[in-house]
């Protein structure tokens, strides 16, 4: 039996007899929702690749505690929005601005001049917001894709402390903001952290993820909150996120975020905080110019994902991305992932992290990975198996995203709802898939020839058993 397989022939029978409604939706091997049973196979945490820095904090009005990032894409414009702050303990004062930086590839960035407030005596800058102190301590937008939503508000964001509440922005561009009303829209949290928003495509609602506290006021855990709206000004009572059967630890930013390909499952990069934790001696820091405040933690990043609703899943307890080599990546509140993940070429996606903080290095890294590629299901040289629950779809191609070793494969076999195969469906019909592909149509033997048709089957209750050898299964989606 292979070594690799904790879930080696366990039965996730939670949900077991439900039938899943597929569509024409991509769906990614992230966790265990389509998963009925596994055999010498199990998910694990992609790869990510970190690609140096991309962005340097170095202006007068940015500095050494620059963070709470943002990266949006928008019609092949990049824009990163962060937190501008020169100097340790001027959180929530006029020190703090939020900038941009553009880009066209995700790659290159450059501070564009706007000309729209005045900093240290110019408007030669590239700050959006400033002067809306405490806004501007974790101002974080998004880019509304709800159908019909104005132009004058293609953009929105939060910010705010649990002095002020979250206080709503619009902008038609992602560069000129104004506030949507004077009062806060949301009161009940701690928000001392960069708290999330988007619009729900799902659940056909906006939805905001925000910074409570597991122990009330600023006592237990650093932990995360849920709050809905129909129309980004008025929410609901908020729900305390629960993470299944899995230790408290402390999340800094949560990151939650609609994946842009499947955007029904929404990934969260969590920046996980660990109090207390030190690594430097007061004679490194000193030697990396690390402000004498920032050095008794330190921190990595975590990947959690949910389907709506109050619950994450943590299928990953480990680190999604480690602090790279150098005391410099050992400091407090370092490595925090930017919000959004965003494709940046035809077969990768990036997202972004904020390292050496409070130093003079600051900056901020890409990290690249395969499209779709966050997780998978992974089998060794002796192969696996993996069987889906109950499914329909809609479609004529079952199109997967895998790679393989020159030695591996990957087959399927179409079952009907008992799990016998499907006639001319059958494990032995298929053809190896072999390769690294990122949307590759599976084919089955037939008379004279192959085909990928599937849509006999479509609407349907079928099940999918994959069968794999030295191959990782990152994505599947049946296609028109």
């Amino acid at each position: 039996m292979n070594s690799l397989v904790p879930l080696c022939a366990v039965l996730l029978s939670s949900m077991q007899g439900e039938v899943i409604d597929l569509g024409l939706r991509r769906e990614l091997f992230i966790d265990d929702y389509l998963l009925e049973s596994m055999g010498g196979a199990r998910l694990e945490l992609g790869g990510v690749r970190d690609e140096g820095a991309v962005f340097h904090f170095t202006e007068a009005w940015e500095g050494p505690f620059a963070g709470y990032s943002t990266v949006i894409e928008d019609g092949g414009r990049y824009l990163l929005y962060y937190r501008g702050l020169p100097k340790a303990g001027a959180d929530g004062t006029a020190l703090e601005t939020t900038c941009v930086a553009l880009s066209s590839d995700g790659l290159h960035w450059e501070r564009p001049s706007l000309n729209l407030h005045e900093v240290n005596g110019s408007k030669e800058n590239n700050v959006i917001l400033a002067d809306v102190a405490p806004v501007t301590h974790n101002f974080s937008p998004f880019l509304d894709s709800r159908p019909g939503v104005p132009a004058a508000q293609r953009f929105k964001g939060l910010g705010g402390n649990e002095h002020s509440g979250l206080i709503a922005f619009a902008s038609p561009d992602g560069l000129s903001w104004t506030r949507m009303q004077e009062e806060a829209v949301f009161r009940d949290g701690m928000f001392d952290s960069q708290n999330v928003s988007f619009w729900s495509e799902a659940e056909s609602r906006y939805l905001c993820y925000f910074r409570t506290w597991s122990g009330g006021g600023y006592s237990g855990f650093r932990t995360v909150s849920r709050t809905t709206s129909e129309d980004f000004l008025s929410w609901t009572k908020p729900e305390v996120m629960s993470f299944g059967e899995t230790p408290q630890e402390h999340l800094y930013t949560n990151q939650t975020h609609a994946y842009f390909r499947a955007p029904h499952i929404y990934v969260a990069v969590a920046a996980r905080f660990m109090p207390g934790r030190q690594v430097l001696s007061d004679e490194d820091a000193l030697r990396l110019g690390v402000n004498p405040q920032y050095f008794s933690d330190c921190s990595d990043a975590v990947l959690m994902t949910s389907r709506g609703g109050s619950s994450y899943d943590r299928s990953f307890m480990e680190a999604f991305i480690r602090p790279g080599v150098g005391l410099e990546n050992w400091v407090s509140r370092s490595n925090y992932p930017a919000l959004n993940i965003v494709q940046t070429g035809p077969s990768e996606m990036s997202l972004y992290v904020n390292q050496n903080y409070a130093q003079p290095t600051a900056a901020l890294h890409r990290y690249s990975m395969r499209l779709d590629g966050l997780a998978s299901i992974r089998a060794g040289r002796s192969g696996g198996t993996v069987t889906t629950r109950p499914v329909t779809f809609e479609g004529e191609t079952l199109e997967l995203n895998f790679s393989t070793s020159a030695a591996g494969g990957v087959r399927v076999e179409l079952q009907r709802a008992d799990g016998t195969p499907i006639e001319g469906f059958g494990l032995s019909d298929c053809v190896e898939q072999i390769g690294n592909w990122i949307e590759q149509p599976v084919t089955w033997r037939r008379e004279g020839g192959v085909s990928s048709d599937v849509s006999t089957l479509a609407g349907e209750v079928v099940r999918l058993r994959f069968h794999l050898v030295d191959s990782d299964l990152y994505a599947m989606r049946f296609r028109k």
